[in-house]
């Protein structure tokens, strides 16, 4: 047996090896032509151009994955069916059970390559990526350390209207502070024209400012030419990671981000399930592969083409009824975790009922 399931996933392989170069390929030039406008406009040289499709392609690789995957195990079996070479195995007494378990396997290696591929490789990639558009192409980002807004704690929202990244000062910065029983109630605002952090104590210190304390009745005015703010829970490297789209976070950074929403008293369902539907997608290689297998190893009229229309027609309402999930999730009907994993589960079950309907 060790030689049909060598056999089987080498075709395997260099099926989906085949795959995901050819839609790679054809996801490059349709992007290139969209962005052609963009390139020419803004005068971006060549190298960024080529530089700018290399760290996009991590991106392409891991939404055509599942895919590539369809297709590798659709043409492994329906290769296997159309060379009548499966119905000489299932005459030695080999079961379409037993001829999925080689493929099985390397799907669930894939997938568990997929976890670390798009949750560390791809958010590398993405961020590059961003700071390409955002610096050349100026595709209507806007620029790194402008106009940032956060909150600090439950009742503390920060305002920096220009943050240097380059020497960690922010610029025009307001604090405002609320009462914790009454939110709509501001007891204290701190304004300053600019904001350094000190290492050596930890803290921040703000320059050149007034701190203004509103009472139920009237209100009292302090100016500073230098003041310490020990109670603010930032430091430098933590202002523009709070402008980071959650594509360019790698899990931990999002797992991190989101105790962070929690602890500030913030809603972090979106983060949350931004992190799990990363996993689950990833393992959707191994649920694809359960549909592929059966439906093209049950020769039918039509052939290959059929068989490809189906399944990819399940995989298209897959991919549908997973943002039609995450919609309910992200407006707190669902758990996240429950979100991310919902379509996983059905689509496995149902795979699972066309296996058994295949076998009869």
């Amino acid at each position: 047996m060790k030689i049909l399931d060598k056999y089987l996933v080498k075709q395997f392989l260099q099926t989906l090896l085949f795959a995901l170069l050819s839609f790679t390929l054809i996801f490059v030039v349709l992007d290139a032509m969209e962005n052609l406008d963009d390139f020419i406009d803004e005068s971006v040289e060549g190298k960024l151009v080529f530089q700018y499709y290399l760290v996009f392609i991590p991106e392409m690789i891991r939404i055509i994955l599942p895919i590539s995957v369809l297709l590798a195990s659709l043409f492994t079996a329906g290769k296997l069916a159309n060379l009548n070479e499966l119905t000489a195995i299932k005459a030695s007494g080999v079961s379409l059970y037993r001829l999925m378990i080689p493929l099985l396997i390397t799907a669930v290696l894939i997938s568990l390559f997929t976890v670390y591929f798009s949750g560390y490789l791809v958010p590398m990639a993405n961020k590059h990526k961003v700071f390409i558009e955002q610096a050349y192409m100026k595709k209507g980002l806007v620029h790194f350390g402008s106009n940032i807004f956060f909150q600090d704690t439950e009742s503390r929202i920060v305002t920096i209207n220009y943050f240097d990244v380059s020497i960690g000062q922010a610029n025009q910065i307001s604090i405002q502070e609320f009462d914790s029983k009454d939110k709509t109630k501001i007891i204290s605002r701190t304004d300053a024209f600019r904001m350094t952090f000190d290492s050596t104590k930890n803290i921040w210190q703000l320059f050149s400012g007034s701190t203004r304390f509103f009472y139920e009745d009237s209100e009292q005015l302090e100016k500073f030419l230098s003041k310490e703010f020990p109670s603010l829970h930032f430091k430098p490297e933590d202002v523009i990671k709070k402008q980071r789209k959650p594509e360019e976070m790698t899990l931990s950074e999002l797992s991190n981000f989101s105790q962070e929403q929690i602890r500030t008293g913030n809603d972090a369902t979106r983060t949350d399930i931004a992190y799990h539907s990363r996993i689950a997608f990833a393992f959707s290689s191994i649920i694809v592969v359960m549909f592929g297998l059966p439906i093209s190893a049950n020769r039918r009229r039509g052939g290959l083409a059929i068989q490809f229309g189906i399944s990819m027609a399940v995989t298209f309402l897959y991919l549908v009824f997973m943002k039609i999930s995450q919609a309910f999730g992200n407006n707190g009907v669902f758990n996240p975790i429950f979100t991310a994993w919902l379509a996983n589960f059905i689509f496995l079950i149902v795979a699972l009922v066309n296996l058994k309907r295949v076998m009869k």
